[in-house]
């Protein structure tokens, strides 16, 4: 029987622990936090990220990040993008051989422009890795809701195995082998949830939240193109399908964000209550707030139209009004052909 740890215990780290478990594989849970841990261990419940889901007894809680990862044959990493490195570099050292590392974790570095694999590599070397993305709020996972999602690896006998450590009777895996389009996908979408999310706050209607969903998609494959990925992804679960669910659910993180952006509020006092306030229905790191960063530089480098992302970055970052931005999408001079 395979044995997992998983670093990060935020709602999306703690609903795969969850899922594995209950297959019956041992589980390890590790975040940052030994208090917090602790915390778990007794009650059974994450009530800061996923209130109402007992956690199986199968699952335990490591406080040493090193000792979670050499004694486990498989680590899943369950860490926002702005930690990720930091969290790898933890684990130097530690006897990797064999092991396979799988990135559950939908984000780009702000400075580096980097994806999550990208990452692990720099850090690790050459390792066993794959990748976990698609359309799955986590609480909907957790709740065994029909839910599903895509594998991604350089190695088809690595993917396949992750298709299989997954799966089950309401969680669906596919296997995707455009492992640039997979992390892109998961990436950039987080940027046009923001984008949906704003538009809800200036109290929009469904017009323009498709308007936002169809050019938002383009924009994603112009720039995963001009990356390496296959535009055929992006019209996948890892692209259309996690677009959906991140700029439609209430439980979405960057919409939500997005959607108080657009209401008025300040970002620093929104992510901090994210973070903090109890009393908030969605909790934890909206990937998209630093993500928007590496995306729009990257479309500077690549020389690629991005328009929402362009404005949801002034927005967020040059203090610019949610209302000129809409203004400013749409008298854009440039009316493309094909739409």
């Amino acid at each position: 029987m395979l044995s997992i740890a998983i670093l990060g215990d935020g709602a999306w780290g703690t609903t795969l622990a969850i899922l594995l478990a209950k297959k019956g594989y041992r589980v390890t849970l590790w975040g940052n936090f030994p208090e917090y841990l602790e915390f778990l261990k007794e009650k059974r419940e994450n009530i800061k990220f996923l209130p109402g889901i007992k956690l199986p007894k199968k699952i335990k809680f490591e406080k040493d990040i090193k000792k979670a990862v050499l004694d486990n044959q498989i680590v899943i990493i369950a860490i926002p993008s702005k930690f990720f490195r930091k969290v790898i570099r933890r684990i130097k050292g530690v006897e990797i051989k064999d092991k396979i590392f799988v990135s559950a974790t939908k984000g780009m570095e702000e400075k580096t422009f980097k994806r999550m694999s990208e990452v692990l590599q720099e850090e690790l070397g050459k390792v066993k890795m794959g990748v976990l993305s698609g359309p799955t709020i986590a609480k909907e996972v957790a709740k065994e809701t029909p839910a599903i999602a895509v594998v991604s690896s350089s190695n088809r006998k690595v993917a396949k195995m992750l298709q299989d450590l997954f799966s089950t009777p309401y969680f669906r895996v596919y296997i995707n082998n455009d492992l640039i389009g997979v992390e892109l996908g998961g990436a950039l979408k987080n940027v046009i949830a923001i984008a949906a999310g704003i538009s809800d706050g200036l109290g929009f209607g469904a017009n323009a939240k498709a308007a936002i969903l169809c050019r938002g998609l383009q924009e994603m494959i112009r720039l995963g193109k001009k990356m390496g990925a296959k535009e055929k992804t992006f019209y996948g679960i890892s692209g259309i399908g996690d677009l959906l669910v991140t700029c439609i659910s209430q439980q979405s993180r960057n919409r939500t964000f997005g959607q108080r952006i657009g209401q008025g509020e300040k970002m620093k006092d929104i992510l901090k209550s994210m973070m903090e306030d109890s009393k908030q229905k969605v909790k934890g790191v909206p990937e998209g707030v630093t993500t928007v960063k590496a995306v729009y530089r990257l479309s500077k480098i690549y020389k690629v139209e991005m328009p929402i992302t362009k404005e949801v970055y002034l927005v967020l970052y040059k203090g610019k009004s949610p209302k000129k931005a809409v203004k400013s999408l749409m008298l854009r001079k440039k009316k493309e052909e094909f739409c």
